[in-house]
């Protein structure tokens, strides 16, 4: 570490950028062999994803009902078929390893009376598989993980720090594009949010572990955090984004306006045995799909987002009020408390609920180790696109392809670490003759203005003539917003928009480029066949 003038330069064996159970496992266990970790939190370290997971996890762990085959059938018939087989078996079958290794890093899963798993299932499973802590099980992970992290003496945790941009070729003035073979990169630029600097961060290995990008659209269940930084990144480095089409709308949002983000209504309550409901107080998911309200998510956000319209409102039910309520207390004491601060008692009364966006399919492409298509730069968790869940995430899938990849990714640049160097020709941030920001109305606006437009225009359901109106919407918010970024010296809040009409650019685009209606992407041009 080396200083020049008010911005430092930092060296580590790994730079981490994200510090969600992806981020925080892979950190653990390369720091295990020895390994200098810088950890980057754009916020604190509970603002993940990860932490506001429900749900839960899911392995094959009850042998006697459950295999390997089971799970992986079950993913590819959620992914509508267009997962990456060797993918999905590669998660399925090193799942029941990863989980062990999180319980060796403290972390606890709900058990019965006799020590076994208390498993639970969720839409698309066919057997109950899914290990849970409650109905807070990312909050149990994250905060294990954050232990573990704090007392490894091989990792700095940075907090408050903000990866503007990785740095390439391109920062050594080489032009790049997305045909230059052997892009490398050598690490990042990160902002200091306390002090406003931009410091160097050189490295041998880079991992993006920055999670989602629903924070582009207005309703999300995702932390604010969640504006695709470490996709957008890579994307204006050449790296390959893909499937980016693929946004999961969580059905059961809880119906609050104002909330943002939404809080969820985990899918475990409807594997429990919640029923949707009309404002009438009907049933209707037997209109749509044979598995009623355990159907998979896409199916069913759809369903929900039809019966709205169709009845001009604004939400639907889900009813639990048919369960034992000291069952569902126990099962759902999170729900149950932020429903009763509503006014709402579960166990009496229906749950207002609608859709909101959840998460992400597609991403950074990685291949089986973890890679991109930029050397030195792996990418890990949400923000990747291993292949795992195609056209649309089987619940709970999500956390363990994030373990199971970090271990993947640790494994694979452990064995070549050593043929990497730090690049010291690495020019520091240039930000002489910008401005401190103006004023923040102009950022605050074009961000309303993104979530205005990707929810009307790149929602559950989508047209040719919403996707060119969304197209050209961000087309001129770009434009403005890459003046700003030029005359303006980095914050956060610019960063994050900048990012925000990248990822939202790429959805849309992507999106325009399927000619068909599959998996998460439905289009009214381009109908199902029946």
């Amino acid at each position: 570490m080396a200083l020049k003038d008010t911005k430092m330069i930092y060296e580590y064996d790994y730079l981490v950028i994200g510090s969600g159970i992806a981020g925080m496992s892979l950190a653990l266990k390369v720091a295990d062999q020895g390994k200098q970790v810088a950890l980057i939190c754009k916020a604190g370290q509970e603002e993940a994803n990860t932490y506001f997971a429900q749900g839960g996890i899911a392995s094959v762990t009850n042998l006697r009902v459950d295999n390997f085959e089971k799970h992986i059938e079950d993913t590819m018939i959620a992914g509508d078929w267009i997962s990456d087989r060797a993918a999905v078996e590669k998660v399925v079958r090193e799942a029941p390893a990863q989980i062990q290794a999180l319980i060796n890093w403290g972390v606890q899963f709900d058990k019965k009376e006799n020590g076994e798993f208390d498993l639970h299932r969720e839409g698309g499973h066919s057997e109950f598989r899914i290990l849970h802590h409650a109905d807070n099980t990312g909050a149990e992970i994250q905060t294990s993980l954050i232990r573990a992290v704090n007392k490894h003496p091989n990792i700095h945790i940075f907090t408050n720090y903000y990866a503007v941009e990785i740095i390439t070729q391109h920062h050594l003035g080489i032009i790049v594009t997305r045909h230059t073979p052997g892009i490398k990169c050598y690490g990042a630029y990160v902002l200091d949010e306390e002090t406003g600097e931009v410091h160097t961060f050189l490295s041998r290995v880079t991992v993006m572990a920055t999670g989602g990008c629903e924070a582009v659209y207005r309703n999300t269940t995702n932390p604010l955090v969640a504006t695709g930084d470490g996709i957008a990144m890579v994307y204006r480095a050449k790296g390959l984004v893909k499937d980016m089409e693929f946004i999961q709308f969580h059905p059961t949002a809880l119906y609050h306006p104002g909330d943002r983000p939404c809080f969820l209504i985990t899918e475990a309550m409807r594997g429990y045995g919640a029923v949707l409901r009309n404002q009438s107080g009907e049933e209707f998911m037997q209109k749509y799909d044979p598995r009623l309200s355990l159907a998979p998510r896409d199916i069913v956000a759809r369903a929900i987002d039809s019966e709205m319209k169709q009845r001009g409102e604004d939400h639907v039910y889900l009813d639990v009020t048919h369960k034992d309520p000291e069952e569902t207390k126990r099962h759902f004491p999170n729900i149950y408390k932020k429903c009763l601060s509503l006014g709402i008692d579960i166990t009496k009364d229906y749950i207002p609920v609608a859709p909101a966006a959840h998460y992400l399919c597609g991403g950074i492409k990685v291949d089986l180790d973890g890679q991109s298509s930029i050397r030195r730069l792996y990418a890990i968790g949400e923000c990747s696109c291993t292949g795992l869940h195609g056209g649309n995430r089987l619940a709970s899938n999500s956390l363990i392809e994030a373990v199971v990849y970090a271990d993947a990714v640790a494994r694979h640049s452990l064995s070549v670490i050593d043929r990497y160097d730090f690049n010291h020709d690495i020019p520091e941030w240039n930000d002489e003759g910008t401005i401190s920001n103006e004023e923040r109305v102009l950022i605050t606006q074009s961000m309303k203005e993104v979530n205005q437009i990707m929810e009307s225009y790149v929602g559950i359901v989508r047209s040719n003539v919403r996707l060119i109106r969304a197209w050209n919407r961000l087309d001129i918010l770009y434009e403005e917003t890459e003046r700003l970024f030029k005359r303006c010296k980095a914050s956060r809040e610019l960063c994050e928009l900048r990012n925000m009409i990248n990822v939202g650019y790429l959805i849309t685009r992507q999106a325009m480029e399927r000619k068909e209606s599959r998996g998460l992407h439905y289009t009214i041009d381009y109908p199902p066949k029946k």
